[in-house]
């Protein structure tokens, strides 16, 4: 062992051959013996059936395909005065570096296997990416390698980089689409899953100038914003983002008026325009009109109309009049001349603009018994034509005695107070009542007939000689 210093190093270190227990506190001669000739071999050493697990430094993987003579020669012998031997077995290190290239030039360390094994330098699969100062979540544990950590050239070799990558900022690696407008801190609205996906506990959008309320927290944030560049955009006017309804009925010198007057957040329906609003307008809300749904005046063949509306009663209500009524009695279609909005019944029709004026009883009565029709059970209102004569409604009850060409004008004897004949002179008469005549009561002279099935009393007698009512 004096003169071989090589393996006396080995067995001090307790590596290689000559340390293994079967082999070490041997005498040398009990393998080695000489004196045996000149061509003897001393050291009786196969390489195809060495044992390469007993020098301590076993053969697995990729190593246990290699050629002896690819890790054993003299280029990477570390000693320098092993290098000068020819054949020697001795003088290799098993760091990794002594016969591979540090392709990390330096910058990982010289414990290769912390992260590759001996099957194969790729991939790394011993490397827990867990262990690095950026953990891998969500999508990025999908990403390939080269995805984060580029290949580029260094000290004129070609170099992946893995060490001082930065990651502080997603934008190391990823293209700011909003253009720094929001910032550089990403995970206050993204999540590593997806970038689509919005982490809305994350993201208080009521720091921005458009805070969410309402039904706008239940939007889907693409609903608003439809690319990644429109996260700062128009929020001035509900239009900006949604369809003007009304079809530009509420522009005004080009400009849309804002929707708040009329609607909120919390959803379209139901309106915020109120009754004292709609008031100032045109058209107020009055009577049975106040319980009337907006729809049954603005909502036409399946379009809301606001501004397009007229004003006019048969614009929502059907004329039953028709063309019952003369033009001065319904000026412009304006029902208002007679109706109330409190109700269809209450009319404040002016008779006595008509060629029959309402005089006596005729003032109490309503206007059904006069103007309403039924036919086969079919009720109708006329105004015209209807005859001013009496017995347009009134029985006849003197039974065509008092017809002059067709018409009985009982205005002659009648008022319009009473039946009374308060206007009947007798002395106009072809008999005049003079002496007892004028105490005796009518129905003396004037009896009770009957004709045709019909009782009447007989006014117009054929003759009033003395003897036709006095006896002899």
């Amino acid at each position: 062992m004096d003169c071989h210093t090589e393996i006396k190093s080995l067995v001090s270190k307790g590596s290689g051959y000559h340390s293994r227990s079967e082999v070490r506190g041997k005498n040398c001669s009990s393998c080695h013996n000489e004196h045996h000739g000149r061509n003897f071999r001393i050291i009786n050493f196969n390489p195809e059936k060495f044992d390469h697990n007993k020098t301590g430094y076993g053969l697995t993987g990729k190593h246990s395909k290699a050629e002896c003579k690819k890790c054993h020669k003299p280029d990477l012998i570390i000693d320098n005065n092993l290098k000068k031997r020819n054949g020697t077995y001795l003088g290799l290190s098993t760091n990794c570096f002594s016969c591979h290239e540090d392709n990390h030039q330096k910058t990982l360390g010289d414990v290769c296997n912390k992260c590759h094994n001996i099957a194969a330098f790729k991939p790394a699969i011993k490397f827990d990416h867990s262990t690095a100062a950026y953990k891998l979540t969500g999508a990025h544990i999908k990403v390939d390698c080269i995805g984060c950590h580029k290949i580029e050239d260094k000290n004129g070799k070609k170099y992946q980089a893995f060490k001082n990558i930065p990651f502080q900022n997603c934008n190391y690696c990823h293209k700011d689409v909003h253009k720094g407008s929001l910032g550089q801190n990403c995970a206050s609205c993204h999540q590593t899953s997806s970038f689509k996906q919005i982490n809305a506990s994350a993201f208080d959008h009521n720091r921005t100038k458009y805070p969410l309320i309402g039904k706008h927290r239940l939007v889907s944030c693409n609903n608003c914003h439809k690319n990644p560049s429109s996260y700062k955009m128009k929020f001035g006017l509900c239009t900006d983002c949604h369809k003007d309804f009304h079809k530009t009925q509420f522009v005004v010198n080009n400009l849309t008026q804002n929707c708040l007057d009329c609607h909120s957040e919390n959803g379209f329906r139901p309106s915020l325009f109120t009754l004292e609003m709609h008031n100032k307008a045109k058209f107020q809300i009055t009577g049975a009109h106040l319980a009337t749904s907006c729809e049954s005046c603005h909502y036409k063949q399946e379009l809301w109309d606001f501004k397009g509306i007229k004003l006019e009663c048969i614009s929502c209500h059907k004329n039953i009049h028709e063309n019952a009524l003369k033009p001065e009695f319904l000026p412009e279609n304006n029902c208002g001349t007679c109706h109330q909005t409190e109700n269809w019944k209450t009319s404040s029709f002016d008779h006595g603009k008509t060629s029959f004026p309402l005089l006596g009883k005729h003032l109490t009565i309503s206007c059904g018994p006069c103007h309403r029709k039924k036919e086969d059970e079919t009720k109708s209102i006329i105004f015209s034509p209807i005859k001013k004569e009496c017995e347009t409604c009134h029985k006849d009850v003197h039974y065509d005695q008092f017809k002059v060409d067709g018409i009985s004008d009982c205005s002659r004897c009648h008022a319009f107070e009473n039946w009374k004949p308060e206007k009947f002179d007798h002395n106009k008469t072809d008999y005049i009542l003079d002496g007892a005549h004028k105490n005796v009561e009518c129905v003396k002279c004037h009896p009770k007939v009957e004709l045709n099935g019909i009782t009447f009393t007989k006014f117009k007698l054929e003759e009033f000689t003395c003897a036709t009512c006095h006896k002899k």
